[in-house]
């Protein structure tokens, strides 16, 4: 479930007690608020964790790897990582014993797994695992878990999570996006250093901030959202060079096809709280967009399971935290169900 920030505009009076940063205490309990409302969001985080297992039983067990192909997902009833074989539906076999993961995404023989871990003020466990699904790197960032990617080659990672503590943030949290080069060892805190140009003017802003990042095929060129002054942009960046061109506006949560042509995402369609979002696919070339034949509000990363299809999850029927659908990515078809009980869906193999 996506919170959505609203920030003041900085005038004369704000320093005034209205739009002084919130306190400790409050963004503690702000924070607590979003937990909640994270805790039955469509995606099925279970941050309610009192009887989250320990270190040791938060892995996976021996036999669960990254063997393809198979979908893999994480199942919300239990907050481990389980897989299904590739192409079977609601009913097919699946496999569980995979690590407790709040986010989860894998690619290249590599793994991320977010993993919350509630307090007065929560904070993310970004853990890198092997093919295996064996830890070999955990980074601890303050806030609530929300987006994770890896590039097709497994050297590029990246997360993202709900801050506390800036001064803009009236409602006391914001995201914070990092990136982890593999190769190098080398990790950015915060996309919100790189320079950043909208309109084709360099833009400056205390309120930016980014979420989703997903890279192309060479690991330098990525995309992301941006939000600032209360609007949304699908970005372009480089690491390389160091810099990022906003492409177009109301674009969130991309997703880069497997052919690196086309970016699937979420766009407001409506003031609905209810389903403010639809699935859009835009063509990298042509920046012509599709909306796809699923009309439900998906609030969600979608995921390509091949070049014609993207997975997302839904709030779940029969008591379930949500469900995993596939719709085609030509705006075609129907949606189809294919995990009852799943979120963060991943194809591996």
């Amino acid at each position: 479930m996506t919170i959505r920030l609203r920030r003041p505009t900085l005038g004369p009076e704000s320093g005034s007690a209205a739009a002084r940063p919130l306190g400790r205490r409050a963004r503690a309990a702000v924070l607590a608020a979003a937990v909640v409302l994270l805790a039955g969001g469509s995606t099925g985080y279970a941050l309610h964790a009192a009887h989250r297992p320990n270190r040791q039983q938060s892995a996976a067990d021996a036999s669960f790897t990254l063997a393809g192909p198979a979908l893999y997902f994480r199942d919300p009833a239990t907050g481990r990582v389980a897989h299904q074989p590739a192409g079977s539906g609601p009913g097919g076999a699946r496999t569980s014993g995979g690590p407790v993961c709040d986010r989860f995404y894998a690619a290249g023989g590599n793994a991320l797994c977010l993993r919350a871990e509630p307090g007065v003020l929560p904070k993310t466990y970004a853990i890198v695992l092997d093919q295996r699904l064996r830890e070999v790197r955990r980074t601890t960032v303050p806030g609530i878990p929300t987006r994770a990617r890896v590039s097709v080659s497994g050297n590029m990672l990246s997360w993202t999570v709900f801050a506390t503590g800036d001064s803009y943030a009236t409602t006391g949290f914001s995201t914070r996006t990092a990136v982890l080069d593999l190769r190098t060892g080398y990790l950015v805190k915060s996309l919100e250093e790189i320079p950043l140009t909208i309109n084709g003017a360099r833009y400056h802003s205390p309120d930016v901030n980014y979420w989703g990042a997903t890279f192309a095929h060479d690991d330098d060129r990525f995309y992301a959202t941006v939000s600032t002054k209360g609007r949304t942009y699908l970005v372009e960046g480089h690491m390389t060079d160091w810099s990022a061109r906003a492409l177009r506006e109301n674009a969130e949560c991309p997703s880069l096809s497997p052919d690196n042509t086309r970016i699937a995402f979420k766009k407001k369609v409506s003031d609905d709280p209810a389903a403010p979002w639809r699935l859009y696919v835009l063509d990298l070339r042509t920046m012509r967009e599709t909306p796809l034949a699923e009309a439900r509000g998906v609030d969600d990363q979608a995921a390509w399971t091949d070049d014609g299809t993207v997975a997302y999850a839904l709030p779940g029927a029969d008591g379930r935290a949500s469900d995993i659908w596939t719709v085609p990515a030509d705006g075609t078809g129907t949606p189809r169900m294919v995990v009852a009980g799943g979120s963060s869906p991943v194809m591996v193999g």
